[in-house]
């Protein structure tokens, strides 16, 4: 769309410019920013079904219908609601998009179950925790990280390269972002131009600014902590260079938290952050009104520096401050700031009414007049003077339309024939239409007051000479918006007919020679009036032309912008269509975890179930989790008990340390493991493990119950055997030893140490063929007792003979069995010496 910058045009021509811009905006399709604002949810609902137009319109109808039946009046309830939330929040709900605002309200009402807006104005005045649930539905916080990939793209390859230009290298480089929500817009933009600066080798100093009216998302962007699932919106490379790892999910390192600065403001009535590079306010326009609009464009156009940058988001445009931005990329909507003064526009109306009612109310109260009584003088003294003294006329409008009579003005205007019109130039009477359009021309040209003296009214066949003043009204509407029309009687400008009219006796040829030159003045008069009109005819029909052509580059202009939004439709539509699918991708593959996840429910339930051993589970805080069947009996347990504390159990079993191992279990990862005992004698081992979670952290203990009681009998029973065969071997006279697999003695009897001199010390762990000097290390011996141990060969009255220095000589029988201990499968040979010979 061209700039208008002559200053010469009409203002009709402007008037006639902004009716073709309004048309072509009424002509676009409903899908614009409006739509953006008001359907957002919904246009995410109905990408879930799959009917993307079908389920919106339908959304829209059914919301149209209801917000008739619930705002009947329009403003009333709605205002009283409002300012509930003005005076809870301090934010000016008015100057937000209505539509929106009605829709919230429906939401909340839906929720509670009210059908009826005064009941929820009631609820609202009684529930303080209801207006801040609805102040927030309302400060709708919808964001994710690097939103448009390929605008953060644009941004590197095309804006970064100039601020970094432009911006001297002591002077950091400054962005702000208002309306920030949780923080992602903020921190995608630091790691863009980190990653852009890294990339080009260049070392510069970053600030951004982030703001928002909500106090809540604020102190969550300070944090910095998102759960896992932006690794959908974030690669892996940026996760592992600007995230850190925590519980919660992952939080944005603490260099780019030190780039970003938080803050909670209300851009519409703060102060802005000035001197900035770059502004990025993405989708956050498109929730405010026409007024807000016109306050923060300007705003943004005096917070940048000059050539600085401002995107905006897909469905939002800079609208009629295109005087104050170029477009950069129309894609992206990324504008850069003119080099023109910042329209900021203050008002000052409110307060120069206040003071001017004040100074007014001084003076009356000096004066001893109340104020409405002085009014009703100022009236009646306005009345006198209008109706007496002051000329006909009549108020029109831009269109010449008439919208106020004052005084009499049938001489100079007459309904016209046909249809009811109060058009100023088809009442006016003949001889008035040249000249009267010419002057209001003239003086919706230039603004000025304007008088055209030598009209003349064809009245009952007689020209009466009119005087026409066109003086333009001022006020706090625009300038040429409304003109105040006067009609002054004229006076015959012929000093000839005067005199003879005024001759007590004149002749015919005199008279008729006088009427001559009058008619002969006031037909050069209509010459050069209908030389004005013609004049104002051409001006007019070019200024037309002007605005027809103006027209038709704004209509092409539109035609352009309603193919790329049709485009940016389609591609939106594809998208949605594309994320409708993963939706259910996703859906199918949450139903098959949800199946697997109840397939290993039922399969640990029944190992639990078929399990004999007691099973316990407890949490860190030794709260009783989960157990079986078998672990009822031995810790008194019932169902109900889940949740409980293990030390408000009294169980069968005496364990007097178990809360103290299992935290030391807990704490050290270290199994723990004891023998313990019911209280009828039965023998339990009790093992105390780890409870590990899928990854990897300890999230409380299991506790096991092994019946160990058959053991523990078959080990006593032994150790009484074992008592029993030594108790066998002592008593015995006969010399006795055992010998393990190296053929060493383990043991030897009493009868064994007396008869060879040797005390059991000395035999322990010796070779048979060692002591007692060598006497029995014989071959064949060594052969027998080999054998013995490999192939279970036993021997009997083996016969020795030797000289034992302590004995004498001697001659000795030897009989050897082996035998296996039962636990281990140990081999070892039993040997009994029997003398005969001494």
């Amino acid at each position: 769309m061209k700039e208008n910058n002559s200053g010469d045009k009409s203002y009709s021509q402007q008037s006639g410019r902004e009716s073709s811009v309004a048309t072509a905006k009424a002509a676009r399709p409903v899908l614009t920013t409006e739509q953006t604002d008001g359907n957002q949810e919904q246009r995410q609902d109905c990408s879930i079904t799959g009917e993307l137009s079908r389920g919106c319109q339908s959304w829209i109808i059914s919301s149209l219908v209801a917000d008739d039946e619930l705002f009947p009046d329009g403003t009333e309830v709605l205002n009283r609601i409002i300012a509930l939330l003005c005076k809870t929040s301090g934010i000016n709900f008015a100057e937000y998009k209505q539509l929106t605002i009605k829709r919230r309200i429906m939401r909340r009402m839906s929720l509670l179950k009210l059908d009826k807006l005064d009941n929820y104005v009631v609820y609202l005045q009684q529930n303080g925790a209801e207006l801040t649930a609805l102040q927030q539905d309302l400060l709708i916080n919808v964001t994710k990280f690097f939103r448009e990939p390929q605008a953060f793209e644009t941004l590197k390859k095309t804006i970064f390269p100039l601020i970094v230009s432009t911006v001297a290298p002591n002077v950091p480089i400054r962005l702000w972002v208002p309306g920030c929500s949780t923080g992602e817009e903020a921190y995608s933009l630091a790691i863009a131009l980190l990653e852009f600066l890294a990339d080009n080798n260049v070392d510069r100093r970053i600030q951004i600014f982030a703001t928002d009216i909500n106090k809540t998302v604020i102190d969550k962007a300070r944090v910095g902590i998102y759960p896992k699932t932006i690794m959908t919106d974030v690669s892996p490379a940026r996760l592992s260079r600007f995230f850190v790892e925590v519980e919660q999910g992952y939080q944005v390192s603490k260099t780019i938290r030190d780039i970003c600065v938080f803050a909670r403001q209300d851009i519409g009535q703060d102060p802005p952050i000035s001197r900035v590079d770059l502004v990025s306010c993405r989708n956050v326009m498109i929730y405010f009104g026409a007024a807000l609009h016109k306050r923060i464009f300007p705003i943004f156009h005096y917070a940048l520096n000059p050539e600085g940058y401002l995107i905006l988001g897909a469905s939002e445009s800079i609208g009629v401050f295109a005087d104050l931005f170029n477009l950069v990329d129309k894609k992206y909507r990324i504008y850069t700031k003119k080099s023109v003064v910042t329209p900021l526009v203050f008002d000052f109306s409110a307060a120069e009414h206040a003071a001017t009612l004040h100074q007014n109310r001084s003076k009356d109260e000096v004066d001893g007049l109340s104020v409405g009584s002085w009014l009703d003088v100022q009236k009646e003294a306005d009345r006198i003077v209008l109706s007496k003294y002051a000329p006909a006329g009549v108020v029109i409008n831009s269109q010449l339309d008439i919208i106020q009579f004052r005084g009499r003005t049938g001489v100079y205007l007459e309904p016209a024939s046909g249809m009811p019109s109060v058009n100023l130039l088809k009442m006016a009477r003949d001889g008035l239409f040249a000249g009267l359009r010419a002057a209001v021309n003239q003086a919706k040209k230039e603004n000025i007051l304007v008088k055209k003296e030598g009209l003349h009214v064809l009245q009952n066949g007689q020209s009466l000479p009119v005087n026409v003043d066109i003086v333009p009204i001022k006020g706090p509407f625009s300038q040429g918006e409304y003109f105040l029309v006067l009609f002054r009687d004229g006076v015959s400008q012929s000093p000839l007919l005067d005199s003879t009219s005024n001759s007590a006796i004149a002749a015919p040829e005199v008279v008729q020679q006088a009427r001559a030159v009058d008619e002969v003045l006031r037909l050069q008069q209509e010459v050069a009036a209908t030389k004005e009109y013609l004049q104002s005819i051409i001006d007019q029909h070019e200024a037309d032309n002007e605005d027809l052509r103006y027209a038709n580059e704004e209509v092409q202009s539109s035609n352009e912008e309603l193919q790329s939004m049709n485009e940016e439709m389609e591609t939106a539509k594809v998208e949605l269509q594309s994320t409708n699918e993963e939706l259910m991708t996703l859906n199918e593959e949450l139903g098959i975890r949800n199946m697997e996840l109840n397939h290993v429910n039922n399969d640990m339930i029944n190992l639990l179930r078929s399990i004999s051993l007691p099973v316990l589970i407890l949490s860190n805080d030794l709260r009783i989790r989960r157990f079986n069947s078998a672990a009822e009996p031995v810790f008194n347990l019932i169902s109900t008990d889940v949740g409980r504390p293990i030390s408000n159990i009294k169980p069968n079993i005496a364990v007097p340390d178990l809360e103290q191992a299992s935290f030391q279990v807990i704490d050290t990862l270290n199994s723990a493991e004891q023998e313990v005992q019911d209280r009828w004698g039965h023998w339990y081992s009790m093992q105390i493990r780890p409870y590990r979670t899928t990854d990897n952290k300890i999230d409380g203990v299991i506790i096991t119950f092994a019946d160990i009681d058959v053991i523990k009998q078959s080990i006593r029973v032994a150790q009484e055997a074992r008592e029993y065969a030594e108790a066998i071997v002592e008593t015995v006279r006969h010399p006795m030893v055992v010998l393990d697999t190296d053929l060493r003695l383990k043991t030897a009897n009493k009868a064994f140490c007396q008869t060879f001199r040797m005390t059991p010390g000395e035999v322990s762990g010796q070779s048979i063929f060692q002591i007692k000097n060598s006497k029995w290390n014989l071959l064949e011996l060594r052969t027998l007792l080999t054998a013995l141990l490999e192939q279970d060969k036993a021997f009997e009255d083996f016969a020795v003979s030797g000289d034992f220095a302590d004995n004498g000589k001697l001659t000795m029988l030897i009989n050897a069995r082996r035998i296996v201990k039962l636990h281990d499968n140990t081999k070892l040979i039993l040997m009994a010496f029997e003398v005969i010979v001494s």
